[in-house]
Order: structure tokens, then C-alpha cells, then sequence
């Protein structure tokens, strides 16, 4: 299935994801992927001196894994050109066995060229209790439809 052009994405238009449910496997392979084996994310002990009590997920990951989450969308499957850039910000922490989807919004549209535009994303993602745990704005270069010659 073919994502959406530029021209076809509407501001304000909205979209969910599935969810996926966080491992301690997933934090081991990032704390091993990105050298991040900071103690919240690695140290049992040390997590229960804190106040989330028990290990949390990388923020990083908790955005990788929305990123992912985006993608399986496939509204911008095969029309998605470049990620121009995010602002994030985490508003909890996310446990393992958290499940997490990401809901978003169309912001903002401008043209570039005759053959791509830009979108700003406002992405929110959510954990299995309907809690935010992390929002994004996230500026995307999509293309835009080819016409016909």
C-alpha cells in the first residue's frame, strides 16, 4: 500500500497506531546499541533508591520505538523522504511491560518544491493506561505526487 502525498495529508487529520509492549530485552539491546548503561535503565538496586522504584527505559528508546510505531502506521509509507528534525519532550517514565501507541496529528503543511513538501507531526505517545509519555513535534519531508508527463 502506497502512503499518503504531500497533497493528500490534511491539517488536522489524525491517526493511531497498534501497540507494543516494552521489554527488559529491549533496554538491555539499547543500553548495549547506544553505550547508555546509565543505572536507572541497568541497576536494579540502585532503581529502588528512585523515585520510579524500578527500572525505566531510555528516553531515546521510548522515541525510537515511537518512531517505529509511525512507520507501521503506513500513512506516509513510501512517500516518507526524510525526518527534518524533533523536539521532544517526556512527561512519564516508561516501565517494562508498559504498552505503548503513539496517536498523531497533521499540524502544519508547507510546500518546498515541485516535488516534495514538509508536514509537522504533533505525536503523542501513550501507555496502556491512556497516560502521555512522551510528546513530539516532528517535521517530515514528504513527497509529493508526481505528475503525469
Amino acid at each position: 500500500m502506497k502512503g499518503k502525498y504531500f497533497e493528500e495529508a490534511d491539517v488536522g487529520e489524525k491517526h493511531k497506531s497498534s501497540g507494543r509492549t516494552i521489554t527488559e530485552s529491549d533496554i538491555v539491546l539499547f543500553a548495549g546499541l547506544s553505550g547508555d548503561y546509565s543505572p536507572p535503565h541497568t541497576d536494579d538496586e540502585f532503581c529502588k533508591t528512585t523515585p520510579f522504584k524500578k527500572k525505566i527505559a531510555h528516553g531515546l528508546l521510548t522515541t525510537s520505538i515511537s518512531s517505529g510505531l509511525f512507520t507501521r502506521t503506513g500513512v506516509f509509507q513510501g512517500t516518507g523522504l526524510a525526518h527534518m528534525g524533533t523536539t521532544i519532550k517526556y512527561t512519564a517514565p516508561v516501565y517494562i511491560g508498559d504498552t505503548l501507541h503513539i496517536e498523531f496529528t497533521v499540524g502544519e503543511k508547507e510546500e518546498m518544491d515541485a516535488e516534495r513538501g514538509w508536514l509537522l507531526i504533533n505525536l503523542e505517545t501513550v501507555n496502556q493506561d491512556g497516560k502521555v509519555v512522551a510528546k513530539e513535534n516532528m517535521k517530515m519531508m514528504i513527497a509529493r505526487k508526481p505528475t503525469s508527463s
